[in-house]
């Protein structure tokens, strides 16, 4: 079973690869320990960037391209990470201290606006992210091809929805089915859109947890555990974003 997170389904492909090249057997196999310490890491690498952003980034200077560019960057280097099936951790922690002080200055640009919002998005991410790992934990969700189709295809519709709107944003000024401003007016579509996102990245954390368990068990080697843990982390990242831009359009 493929995983809706293309970073996470380049680890089947690659390690077929070495498989036939370096012959099969590896004595430092990838553990779910490994997984939970690089991904906690990177996770409070993109944090503490994100306070240093929020703290000495000038906010009139750098807001619009960190609103903007947060999308962007995500997109580009999660694609070049995970098409090259990238296992080195230097390109995925300085996509982490990328990604973190993007977000900090967007976050900061969001608190100012809408007291407390950030700290309502964080809790709401890592809610949703304990929420689905106890469902998996208990098999009361299940991975299944079915849902692996729907939730990749409802995540692509939107990663290209997001550019196409990005492109005409950055080129035009204008405000599209997303809503890029921070107290512009929102219709209904960005509603459906961002509830739907958060859904879809909700339900491809089940996804993920059952690729890296199987992963585990088919003993690949520990260096994976970096794009196992790059992947997670493009996952809350990207789920923080569309609770955040939902929460403030709740608020308007």
């Amino acid at each position: 079973m493929r995983s809706s997170n293309p970073v996470l389904n380049r680890l089947d492909e690659t390690t077929r690869v070495e498989s036939r090249v370096l012959g099969v057997g590896v004595a430092d196999e990838m553990t779910v320990d490994d997984v939970v310490v690089r991904t906690v890491g990177l996770l409070l690498l993109t944090g503490v960037t994100g306070l240093v952003s929020w703290f000495l980034v000038p906010q009139e200077v750098w807001v619009p391209a960190a609103l903007a560019g947060s999308a962007l960057a995500a997109i580009v280097l999660a694609l070049v990470i995970s098409l090259r099936g990238i296992t080195n951790p230097v390109p995925i922690v300085a996509y982490a201290v990328v990604e973190g002080l993007l977000l900090g200055v967007a976050s900061r640009a969001f608190e100012l606006v809408y007291p407390g919002i950030v700290s309502e998005a964080v809790a709401g991410t890592f809610g949703v992210f304990l929420g689905m790992a106890l469902l998996y934990r208990a098999r009361l969700v299940r991975a299944t091809p079915r849902m692996a189709r729907l939730v990749a295809g409802t995540l692509f519709g939107l990663v290209a929805i997001t550019v196409v709107n990005l492109v005409v944003y950055l080129v035009t000024g204008r405000q599209g089915l997303e809503v890029y401003s921070l107290t512009g007016e929102v219709g209904g579509w960005a509603y459906v859109i961002a509830v739907v996102a958060i859904i879809a990245g909700a339900f491809s954390f089940i996804l993920d947890f059952d690729l890296i368990e199987r992963s585990v068990r088919a003993g690949r080697p520990r260096r994976y555990a970096w794009l196992c843990a790059f992947g997670l982390l493009t996952g809350l990242v990207f789920l923080y974003w569309q609770l955040l831009r939902l929460l403030s359009y709740l608020r308007r």
